[in-house]
């Protein structure tokens, strides 16, 4: 069984500088799990200690039911894949996978076999004789991947591996990545900084900043209930939108005052949100929960939001507006058939059912 297991794991760099702090994760058997955050959050430090290339400062790593904070990487059973390829220029493609197992000594026929497999699995079976400089990036990363299948490892560690290709090359092998899980169904866990790859192929994701973790938990949980206002924003594309305001009431109802706008809380959110009653309070809702009042039946009156468009960003199914309120600005996808125009006056209709709360202190949500 290949579960890994990090318990309050911790790393500090000389003159104290904590790069990861009190990191406590379980990936299960089979699983795919992604470490996701911004540059110098300490992903690809966390994944560098499991796979023994950092040192842990605190705290206790097991692969399987071993304890591995003092095992050599190349006795802990991992195959890690690298955001530069890491292949060797002058050796061919069956060589650059087959060189682990040979410095393995495992048996030609072995060899042979494996490598046959794994580039079976990767679609590269005609490219074995290839040097990498005749390879696309695209087709060196498949090899770079190949070479980690060929061991058959307990666990794969994947360290962004598809930021040096173009986005529609990396939509591609993003899927051929999860077709590979499901294939093996091996462990796996993967660092990247991009938000649309964890949220297409993690069974689990870890959202970090600064060192800490954020939220666990499944795509759609961290997409729906964000346990704060960072994890809000930066699970989505584009960016949930913030907006600063207070919680007022009038004629029994409770309501969202921006300054230029106010909109009706839903009443199945006033219980958590009543205590802020005159309170400021930070206000976020995502652009595809905005939609353009020409095309909403029964639009309710007091979710109607008048705004000027600043920007229109085509994108065939949807055009994209960066509008202002006068007060603030914010992004919607709105029905191309309304053809908005720069510098128009808008209506649009806020989803209220699907808006977030957050104390406007400690950033944490409230509902």
């Amino acid at each position: 069984m290949a579960q890994v297991s990090l318990k309050n794991v911790s790393k500090t760099y000389l003159k104290n500088i904590e790069a990861v702090k009190n990191f406590s994760l379980e990936v299960d058997n089979k699983e795919f799990v992604v470490l996701v955050g911004p540059s110098g959050c300490g992903k690809s430090t966390t994944l560098k200690m499991i796979a023994g290339l950092e040192q842990v400062t605190d705290g206790e790593i097991f692969i399987g039911n071993k304890m591995v904070n003092h095992t050599p990487p190349k006795d802990r059973d991992i195959a890690m894949v690298f955001q530069n390829y890491a292949l060797y220029p002058h050796m061919t493609v069956y060589d650059n996978m087959a060189f682990g197992l040979k410095l393995r000594k495992y048996p030609k026929t072995e060899i042979e076999q494996r490598v046959k497999e794994a580039a079976e699995i990767l679609g590269i079976e005609k490219f074995l004789e290839r040097k990498p400089k005749e390879l696309s990036g695209g087709q060196r990363q498949r090899v770079a991947v190949g070479r980690a299948i060929v061991r058959k490892p307990l666990v794969f560690l994947f360290d962004e591996p598809l930021s040096n290709l173009d986005a529609k090359l990396r939509d591609q092998m993003r899927t051929e990545l999860n077709k590979l899980h499901i294939k093996l169904q091996s462990t796996m866990i993967y660092v990247t900084h991009d938000q649309i790859e964890a949220m297409t192929m993690g069974d689990k994701i870890v959202v970090m900043k600064d060192g800490h973790i954020q939220q666990i938990d499944k795509p759609n949980k961290l997409y729906n209930n964000p346990i704060n206002k960072f994890v809000a924003g930066f699970i989505g594309s584009p960016s949930m939108n913030f907006m600063k305001g207070t919680i007022i009431k009038q004629n029994s109802k409770y309501y969202f005052s921006e300054g230029t706008f106010k909109v009706k809380i839903v009443d199945e959110m006033i219980e958590q949100i009543k205590n802020y009653e005159s309170k400021d309070i930070l206000f976020g809702i995502r652009s595809e929960d905005i939609y353009d009042k020409l095309f909403t039946s029964d639009a309710p009156p007091e979710n109607v939001v008048k705004v000027t468009v600043e920007v229109v960003e085509p994108r065939g199914a949807e055009v994209q507006l960066y509008l202002d309120t006068g007060k603030n600005s914010f992004i919607a996808k709105v029905d191309p058939r309304g053809a908005p125009e720069v510098n128009q006056d808008l209506e649009l209709v806020f989803d209220m059912s699907k808006c977030h709360f957050f104390d406007i202190e400690t950033e944490k949500t409230i509902i």
